[in-house]
């Protein structure tokens, strides 16, 4: 086809084992070209593969890929770079971990028009606060002047964006760009998307494990699993009328609603007063009262930078304390977690967001969920290994796993084995951090029946963190609705999504994508 920006015929990929097997689609210049799969899928080797880089130990074994009408296994270097610079760009998934702290965001977003094109600086500021403005960007002109720590996630992902369009490119590659974004954010993001490629005319791919964000922004869709094309066609067809039990099994995860959990009265096991806390001297969350009800899970929402984290943090006693009372089973919480007694530490465990980070990757898994055994129950020898393949059994993984290394695990994998560590102190509570964020909805609802399961089988209370309303709405007993450091509104969760009392809550539900064709026109 004439307007065709990107053609891939038969794609195949190893690494001593297929990575990507036959793998074939067209975009076309105005089209958003959606690839949802589940983690380990294919999809960003897929991405990669988009713009001719292979990582190391993979191997293109068969098929091509055209951009731009040029065959990208078929060019030197030299051409492959200059394709790259010219005719494609890349939208990450972490905006903070694509800019360099120590420069200015207009020079970062420049950088290619300076180094490719000779642009002059003054013009260069110019292409900076036009697309800062398309970006409906706060104070274009200046703008360009702050760090990438001086603006919001929100911002930064936008300022990528700018970065991204900087050479005018036949095709942008969105590789998970809102997985990290809250949902007023991540609208805010889709909609920028669609508008960029309408007006711009140019071809997108947009690789996701959300069905609902996808299934809102892309025009085609392909399903990818365990490397292969699972079913490909217009996204309508997908979502209404699947083929595949794989398509229909995520289409039944996005779809499938059920009533909130009913809220009972129980006694509070964590009580704040007038709380807050922060970073040096600053209090980023205030004035919060509230009570957790022992043996129910309450969901903390809100929006990026509505203080979330810092909260759940200052519980667990890893963040400054600057005023209010906490109570702890009716006594009192020391701010600090060193000044905690060890039982008091082992009763309250916390679940790192990304497993990546909070699992060491020398360490095999026995050592991981070894060390709480020892070091709070003093359980060593034969008795450790019995319990360390209880706990196997307990969150559903191989007892073989144990001597893993976390770097042969897969996302779903290595977050249970995060639970598995957590579950090694006996807790009574779990503060859950954004556990099921970066993971696909078949492995998310695993997770969550999980620790549903967990919970019918031991005393245990949830603090849950997250900015995912629909997982909200099927996962939570109480809601507590966090925004600029402080608790809005606290109510049973039924209450919540039936008749929510702040107009902040409601915006937060209205931007929540669902399965309803034409839902992001509406809101365009």
């Amino acid at each position: 086809m004439e307007n065709t920006v990107l053609s891939i015929e038969g794609l195949g990929i190893d690494a001593k084992a297929p990575i990507l097997q036959d793998i074939s689609l067209t975009v076309r210049a105005g089209e958003i070209f959606g690839v949802i799969g589940e983690s380990g899928a294919g999809k960003s080797t897929l991405a990669m593969a988009m713009v001719g880089l292979l990582r190391a130990g993979c191997r293109h074994v068969a098929g091509k890929v055209t951009l731009a009408g040029q065959s990208l296994f078929d060019l030197s270097q030299p051409q492959l770079e200059q394709v790259r610079r010219r005719k494609v760009s890349y939208v990450a998934q972490s905006a903070a971990a694509a800019f360099n702290p120590f420069y200015r965001l207009g020079d970062q977003v420049t950088e290619l028009a300076a180094l490719e094109l000779g642009t002059p600086p003054r013009a260069r500021r110019k292409m900076a606060e036009d697309l800062f403005r398309e970006l409906q960007l706060p104070d274009p002109e200046t703008f360009g002047m702050r760090y990438p720590h001086q603006v919001s996630g929100g911002q930064l992902q936008r300022a990528m964006i700018a970065m991204a369009l900087i050479n005018n490119p036949d095709l942008i590659i969105f590789d998970e760009p809102t997985t990290a974004l809250d949902v007023t954010t991540q609208l805010e993001v889709m909609r920028l998307i669609r508008k960029i490629v309408t007006a711009r005319g140019c071809g997108a791919i947009y690789i996701s494990h959300d069905l609902a964000v996808v299934a809102q922004l892309a025009d085609r869709l392909m399903v990818l699993r365990h490397g292969k094309v699972v079913e490909a066609g217009a996204t309508r067809d997908l979502m209404e009328n699947p083929t595949q039990d794989y398509t229909r099994a995520l289409v039944a995860a996005k779809t499938t609603t059920s009533p909130p959990m009913q809220a009972v009265k129980l006694a509070s096991i964590i009580e704040l007063r007038d709380f807050a806390a922060g970073y040096g001297g600053v209090s980023t969350v205030r004035d919060i009262s509230l009570d957790l009800p022992a043996g129910q899970i309450t969901c903390l929402v809100g929006e990026s930078g509505s203080g979330k984290t810092t909260l759940a943090r200052a519980i667990a006693g890893l963040v400054d304390v600057h005023g209010g009372t906490a109570l702890f089973q009716g006594k009192p919480l020391a701010p600090r977690i060193e000044d905690r007694p060890r039982d008091t530490r082992r009763r309250m465990q916390y679940i790192h967001q990304l497993p990546d980070l909070a699992l060491n990757p020398r360490q095999k898994v026995r050592e991981a969920i070894g060390r709480p055994l020892a070091f709070f129950g003093g359980v060593t020898g034969a008795a450790a290994e019995d319990r360390l393949r209880q706990l196997m059994r307990d969150v559903e993984l191989p007892e073989d796993f144990l001597d893993r290394y976390p770097g042969s695990l897969s996302g779903g994998q290595k977050q249970r084995i995060c639970i598995a560590r957590a579950l090694a102190a006996d807790p009574e509570v779990l503060i859950c951090d954004e556990v099921t964020s970066a993971l696909d909805p078949l492995v998310e609802e695993s997770v969550i029946q999980l620790l549903l399961r967990l919970m019918q089988a031991r005393p245990l209370t949830l603090l849950f963190i997250t900015h995912n309303l629909g997982l909200t709405r099927r996962f939570a007993h109480e809601v507590a609705v966090m925004q600029a450091g402080q608790i809005l509104e606290f109510a049973p969760a039924e209450a919540i999504f039936s008749t929510p009392r702040e107009a902040y809550t409601q915006k937060l539900l209205d931007a929540t994508p669902v399965m309803e064709r034409g839902w992001l026109e509406a809101r365009l």
